[in-house]
């Protein structure tokens, strides 16, 4: 069986640039991560990494290893593979760093990045390898985005960029990565191909 995301931000909303569409103003993103939890609520205090309210840490930076009483590394182990999708641009919700579990230089340059004809939007696969060199570090010794992505690497993951650039859907490319609704997000149509012609068992 296998684990795959469609532009999740499996590191959060707090880093900059995480939330695209507070175009990477430190005082919008700090206002952000102060109020995202009176319009969504719990989860908002989660993508902020400011839901430390009982003692024990944000619930995004326990996830990328097990603890006593819940394991949540070792279940993403039993998955055969780990695949994430991200949008590369366009994408006003989700970051491509935070999408695609990498660090900034890490991210393949746009003008490398080079279309399918099957799949027309897919833009970038990286098979993944596996961040063996990078050892678990405690939060006094990084930042938090960091500390995600070494607990996270500990794992290979599959990474698939994607790209709605010259698509009359791409200012909700989001959405349409997913294929939200077909009449409004019917470009992602190749998207969803290529996950099941490659991950599905």
């Amino acid at each position: 069986m296998n684990f795959i995301t469609f532009a999740s931000p499996h590191l959060g909303s707090s880093g900059n640039k995480q939330l695209p569409f507070l175009c990477g103003l430190h005082f919008l993103e700090r206002r952000a991560s102060e109020t995202a939890h009176l319009i969504v609520g719990r989860t908002g205090k989660h993508l902020f990494l400011t839901d430390s309210d009982d003692g024990r840490r944000p619930l995004l930076l326990q996830m990328v290893q097990d603890h006593d009483d819940i394991k949540f590394r070792s279940g993403l182990r039993s998955f055969k593979r780990r695949v994430a999708y991200a949008n590369a641009n366009f994408d006003h919700m989700v970051g491509w760093r935070t999408s695609s579990i990498r660090r900034q230089h890490e991210l393949p340059k746009h003008r490398l990045l080079v279309r399918d004809e099957k799949y027309p939007h897919i833009v970038h696969v990286d098979r993944g390898i596996m961040d063996r060199n990078e050892t678990e570090v405690s939060a006094n010794l990084c930042g938090p985005e960091e500390e995600m992505i070494r607990g996270l690497t500990q794992l290979q993951w599959e990474r698939v960029d994607v790209s709605f650039q010259k698509s009359s859907q791409r200012l909700v490319a989001h959405n349409t990565i997913q294929v939200k609704s077909y009449w409004l997000n019917s470009d992602g149509a190749d998207v969803i191909s290529h996950m099941m012609d490659n991950f599905l068992v």
